[in-house]
């Protein structure tokens, strides 16, 4: 029998009925935590990969002289780099943020706040780009800074939630759980979007003004669903430091947490080559739709039935790539992946122009490796990740990766400006994944792992 107190309580039952309370308290949470991922995807789906780049693209070739040249700021840019480079202006932007919000979120606790302003003022950008249209290729540039900067640093906000909401053996399915919500959310907007699209004529709408309110709802939509988790997760008191301001002391711990991983050199190995792989991923990502339109001469319904065919697929090919690291090791199977990408690119530039169905084939590829590139590389660097330094290494990888993941669209931009031909701006990337490739496959995962202090796997 259990023990009893003087008063006839039992001990154990209240324990149990304690961590039952506590357990639903961080069910709550969590539920609420997946909807900001759902809130936030459809701008990276509908915004950032599909509508955006063709259509400011169109609005600076109207705005651009002769030549085919804008002139923001006096500079001389040709009208069809203005997105490439207003994404790496997006990115510097944002990592010149990013810490200083991370600090300010870890020493005062107060991360909610933080991930509103945060999530709002990239809302209200994205909403405001339905006024973009005509010559405005500047208010779209600038809408398209803010939006993305304020995605970057919404995204540290949130992921320095999840060790707070879950316990160590519920992150890795409360993490997929909450990727998977933003892929669902990304394929349901792109769906209505495309009823949209191809229906304007119908609803009396002009092209022009559908893409512009398809631009509109996404910011509607991540301001509608990101009232979910604002309501559901909670603060935690912290234990103040009274010593730097957080700007100082947000650099300082990333330069902290830097020269700690000059310990374990083989970790920031496969830190180096994911940092080249991904920027060539999210390149293609943020390029696709650009170089569908302008090269390959492509309608807008093939481009978003395009990205949807991604968004779903990225789902199966995670699974599919997960159940091929079992059998042959995550290393091996980023390898894979990283040589289809490759290869998908190369195909990509000898793609004849007027070609949806070829197009959709390599649309298919691309989510095919999309997914399980990116989950498998979060989850082979967590086996190099030293006992008990996890959100600090985490915050360096969000970091780093936030922090190159310009120099994909500078290139793919730069070459558009010297050649002027789309095609030899998308097999520019192939170097990141030739180069990504052979970084990885010098890195020794097994030595690597006992390095960190961590178990090796039985296939690595």
């Amino acid at each position: 029998m259990s023990a009893q107190t003087a008063d006839g309580a039992d001990p154990a039952a209240e324990g149990g009925r304690a961590a039952a309370a506590k357990a639903a308290g961080r069910k709550r949470e969590q539920q609420g935590w997946y909807f900001y991922d759902f809130a936030v995807s459809v701008y990276s789906a509908s915004v950032l990969t599909l509508f955006l780049g063709p259509y400011l693209t169109s609005v600076a070739k109207a705005a651009a002289d002769a030549e085919g040249f804008v002139h923001p700021l006096g500079i001389p840019v040709r009208a069809g780099s203005f997105f490439a480079y207003s994404v790496s202006a997006s990115v510097v932007l944002a990592v010149l943020v990013m810490p200083l919000v991370g600090a300010l979120a870890d020493r005062t606790g107060r991360k909610k706040p933080l991930l509103a302003a945060a999530a709002y003022t990239g809302a209200v950008a994205t909403t405001g780009m339905f006024f973009l249209e005509g010559e405005r290729y500047l208010l779209g540039g600038l809408l398209l800074v803010v939006a993305n900067a304020s995605l970057s640093v919404s995204m540290v906000v949130y992921n320095a939630y999840l060790p707070q909401i879950s316990t160590p053996d519920e992150r890795d399915a409360v993490s997929s759980r909450g990727w998977a919500f933003g892929y669902t959310a990304g394929s349901l907007m792109l769906v209505a979007n495309l009823g949209l699209y191809l229906g304007h004529d119908s609803f009396g709408l002009s092209e022009g003004m559908a893409i512009r309110i398809c631009l509109a709802s996404a910011g509607v939509w991540w301001g509608a669903f990101a009232l979910v988790p604002l309501r559901r997760l909670r603060d935690r008191a912290v234990v103040r430091d009274p010593g730097a301001g957080p700007a100082v002391s947000g650099w300082k711990q990333l330069v902290a947490t830097f020269r700690d991983m000059r310990k374990y050199p083989l970790t920031l190995s496969f830190l180096l080559a994911y940092l080249v792989y991904n920027d060539g991923v999210q390149t293609v990502i943020s390029q696709a739709s650009v170089y569908g339109a302008e090269e390959l001469g492509l309608e807008q319904s093939t481009l978003i039935a395009a990205v949807l065919l991604v968004q779903v697929l990225a789902v199966a090919g995670a699974l599919g790539m997960g159940r091929l690291a079992g059998r042959f090791g995550a290393k091996r199977t980023i390898l894979g992946s990283l040589a289809a990408w490759a290869l998908t690119l190369l195909a990509g530039y000898f793609l004849p122009a007027g070609t949806p169905g070829w197009f959709f084939a390599l649309a298919a590829m691309i989510g095919l490796v999309l997914g399980g590139s990116q989950a498998l590389s979060r989850s082979l660097f967590s086996q190099l990740v030293p006992a008990g330094k996890e959100a600090e290494y985490f915050s360096a990888y969000e970091m780093s990766d936030r922090g190159l993941s310009w120099i994909g669209p500078l290139v793919f931009g730069l070459t558009y400006q010297v050649t002027g031909s789309y095609r030899d701006a998308i097999i520019s990337l192939v170097v990141f994944f030739a180069l990504g490739f052979v970084l990885l496959a010098r890195v020794p995962m097994r030595r690597a792992v006992e390095a960190a202090g961590n178990p090796v796997p039985d296939r690595i």
